[in-house]
């Protein structure tokens, strides 16, 4: 089977207004996505929707590792060569709340090899987040060691992972993959999140990106909402 993942990824988020939709959407669905999965590294990619928080819009592309960003075949002949229909109907032209970030993943840091064949997620959730520097190192060793593998316990919860921001803002992004938009509303995970004392003396550090986090359902392809 093809690669579908590696350990990068580029991740657009935007609002949208009623009257621009149509458009952009149309212009995603029928030339940019096509567009960059022709660049050498782009191994696939998907569109989201918000079901809460925001921004509304969200493009995620998989890479084979996050220095695909800074090739000639996506700088030279993509970022700065848009096309007549990309400079009408972008995000970055109409959109509001318009973010474009890259990552490299930083957990896990071992993958299942079956892992990097998958199709995108029917549903995610993700957080974008900064934390102050004097707690960084004990915020990274509590989220992978803590509040992860807890999450991952819970029924409907498929994956996570973990990303740094090598271009962009927040720091850090957190991307949950989950069978159904309710996996976050179930009992039991309330009573994870918060069943670690550990937890209660790191997380109200976090400083959470606008709309973050958000839950979010795949628009195309096959779209689930």
């Amino acid at each position: 089977m093809a690669k579908t993942r590696g350990t990068g990824l580029l991740m657009l988020w935007t609002d949208v207004d009623p009257q621009y939709e149509d458009e952009f959407n149309r212009w995603y669905n029928e030339e940019h996505i096509n567009r960059l999965l022709q660049v050498p590294g782009f191994l696939s990619a998907g569109r989201y929707r918000a079901l809460k928080g925001g921004p509304k819009y969200l493009a995620m592309y998989e890479l084979e590792d996050h220095n695909v960003l800074r090739s000639s075949a996506f700088l030279d002949e993509v970022r700065y060569q848009p096309s007549p229909r990309r400079q009408q109907a972008s995000g970055g032209h109409i959109g509001r709340n318009f973010l474009l970030n890259g990552y490299r993943q930083i957990y896990p840091m071992m993958v299942n090899p079956i892992e990097l064949t998958m199709r995108m997620s029917p549903y995610l959730q993700m957080g974008r987040m900064d934390i102050p520097v004097a707690m960084e190192e004990e915020f990274n060793a509590w989220y992978n060691t803590v509040y992860i593998p807890g999450y991952l316990t819970i029924p409907g919860c498929i994956r996570a992972r973990r990303f740094i921001c090598i271009e962009g803002q927040p720091k850090y992004l957190t991307v949950y993959e989950f069978e159904n938009p309710t996996v976050s509303e179930r009992e039991d995970w309330r009573t994870t999140g918060n069943s670690n004392p550990w937890t209660h003396r790191v997380r109200p550090h976090l400083q959470h990106g606008l709309g973050s986090p958000g839950i979010y359902a795949r628009i195309y392809p096959d779209p689930v909402a």
